[in-house]
């Protein structure tokens, strides 16, 4: 059985000319490193079609790439072992991407619950919320990066939980969207 968590809509697929990277499970070993590397070659890819605006292409550059590693991030985080897959497509005014790896049982349950919390609320004070734990040494700060992303970056999010694999574990999908100027001629 799926769980559906966030907007429905994003999750029908990141759009057409999506570019798939897909991050193997090997003798290099998954880490953060590939994280920044890969969230920097998307950023990269994205941000060259506004080359002609200086300021433009470092605010898409930083926009994708701080949302690509954040996802990334999260999937090697949590993820079991295996690959972790990247998928990325931009239009002329938005920027959307699907990452795609496997969890256990017990990550799937915690990311559940943490994602019933924080796709409720306003993401603003949520966020305001969660910093004012941490600070007074109360909840951890799991969502953070998510909230963040959400309230100063506008970006939207979905999340699918499939049925448990042969080995029990579970594969997610993290749906992301985020708005980018249109390129001017």
């Amino acid at each position: 059985m799926t769980a559906l968590y966030g907007l429905a809509d994003l999750a029908i697929g990141t759009g057409d000319n999506v570019t798939m990277l897909r991050l193997f499970d090997g003798p290099l070993d998954l880490s953060w490193r590939h994280c920044a590397m890969t969230s920097d070659f998307v950023a990269e890819s994205v941000a060259l079609r506004y080359r002609g605006s200086r300021s433009l292409y470092k605010e898409v550059r930083h926009n994708v790439g701080y949302l690509t590693n954040e996802l990334i991030e999260n999937a090697v985080k949590f993820r079991t072992s295996g690959e972790i897959l990247v998928e990325a497509s931009v239009t002329d005014t938005a920027f959307r991407t699907k990452v795609s790896n496997y969890v256990d049982k017990q990550t799937a349950e915690r990311f559940q619950r943490l994602l019933s919390e924080i796709t409720a609320g306003d993401p603003g004070d949520l966020l305001i919320e969660r910093i004012e734990a941490n600070a007074a040494g109360g909840k951890s700060g799991s969502g953070l990066g998510l909230l963040t992303l959400m309230s100063d970056y506008g970006a939207h999010f979905a999340w699918v939980f499939g049925s448990n694999g042969e080995d029990n574990d579970i594969p997610l999908e993290t749906y992301a969207s985020i708005a980018v100027p249109e390129p001017s001629n």
